[in-house]
């Protein structure tokens, strides 16, 4: 290393949770090595360096964005945006503007019969978009089960694109995702790369749907690829499967996700095809169906599966395109559709309690737009929802 040079050194992948972790740094400077975390100046510090200065003899300083005069590791923020995506410790791109995201609280990680917290958006990561970045950087400072809505990365699901466009974002919380697969995936056969890269959190490469607990909510995975996993109708292998997840759950609460929506006022419309798996959840008892796949936001009220109000039982179906490739316009406005948005990228934040839930749209840094509310579950007493609507 030569005198005034910086040199960056990328710890997320030896970084897995919070607490203390030791480093060991070995310089051959005879004057002493400055050390910095790089982090966003308005926001409170994701690494916070010290020293053993007994065990190591090196000068220790601290600064929210190191000098100038860093090398080349860390570009202009007026750089070209290329093919490739390179992060810092906290997650924030090198090669893209660093914009502080709102202030928030971080919500601390449930037990089961507490509270839990899920953060949700579909069609999320692209080389030629830095929205991801933008919604990224609201994951870093919320706590919670992170739930990608499928077209996690654009444009084919490809094993480079999973490393160079998705890793550097949201890649950067793959160790608390549960993800659900989109069509963009299936133009690399049979959506292999997705698979190998999120492992067993996607389910088996066969079917790619599975259930979990997340507090005291039941949630399940689903796959809208229906061609790929022997259809979704009635009778079908994941129907089936469905109704016996179903079946066997014993929460009194219950969310499903996956990429397609059956209702959507956005470019691609309505998914028939879906239909009977609403039917299974609506049958079950669910409470809330998220999805994507449309670059848009809508929330609709409570429904049955043929589109009919219903605010005894009816399912809240959520679309969250919003994840970061680009927008969609909104074309035909379908019944019981209650808020929609298509100018602003961010995520779902739901906080999911042992009898209902809340809702709140997040969205990024320099966006306005929001939409919160609450309901009850089917099993539990009291008004199904009360929503306070968008705000601008």
């Amino acid at each position: 290393m030569q005198d005034g040079e910086w040199v960056e050194y990328d710890l997320t992948g030896a970084v897995t949770s919070d607490g203390s972790y030791t480093f060991v740094l070995v310089t051959d400077s005879r004057d002493g090595t400055s050390v910095y975390s790089r982090e966003l100046p308005t926001s409170a510090p994701q690494l916070i360096l010290s020293v053993d200065e007994a065990a190591v003899p090196t000068t220790v300083s601290h600064t929210p964005v190191p000098p100038e005069s860093t090398a080349t590791t860390m570009p202009s923020p007026t750089q070209t945006r290329v093919a490739t995506k390179t992060v810092t410790p906290t997650g924030v791109p090198t090669n893209t503007p660093v914009t502080a995201p709102p202030t928030r609280t971080a919500t601390a990680v449930p037990a089961t019969g507490e509270s839990a917290v899920v953060l949700a958006a579909g069609d999320i990561a692209s080389c030629g978009s830095t929205g991801d970045e933008a919604t990224a950087a609201l994951l870093a400072v919320e706590a919670g089960t992170v739930i990608t809505l499928g077209d996690n990365v654009y444009e084919s699901g490809t094993a480079a694109e999973f490393a160079n466009c998705y890793a550097p974002s949201w890649g950067l919380v793959k160790a608390r995702t549960r993800p659900a697969v989109g069509n963009h995936e299936y133009r690399t056969a049979g959506a292999a790369p997705y698979y190998d890269y999120f492992g067993s959190a996607a389910g088996s490469p066969s079917g790619g749907y599975y259930s979990y607990d997340v507090g005291s909510w039941h949630v399940i995975v689903l796959n809208s690829n229906c061609s790929a996993v022997g259809g979704c109708g009635a009778g079908s292998p994941q129907e089936m499967w469905l109704r016996a997840d179903l079946a066997a759950n014993t929460t009194s609460c219950t969310m499903a996700y996956w990429h397609h929506p059956l209702f959507s006022s956005g470019q691609h419309g309505n998914n028939p095809s879906i239909k009977p798996l609403y039917q299974a959840l609506y049958d079950g008892n669910a409470e809330l169906i998220l999805t994507g796949h449309d670059h848009t936001y809508e929330r609709f009220a409570p429904q049955d599966p043929d589109g009919q109000a219903d605010a005894a039982r009816g399912v809240r179906q959520f679309v969250v395109g919003t994840g970061g490739k680009n927008h969609y316009a909104i074309g035909t406005i379908k019944p019981n559709s209650q808020v929609r948005n298509t100018d602003t990228f961010g995520v779902l934040k739901l906080v999911l309690s042992p009898t209902g839930y809340s809702w709140q749209f997040l969205p990024v840094a320099g966006k306005t737009f929001t939409d919160s509310g609450s309901g009850t579950c089917h099993d539990a007493t009291g008004p199904v929802a009360q929503a306070s609507g968008p705000l601008a």
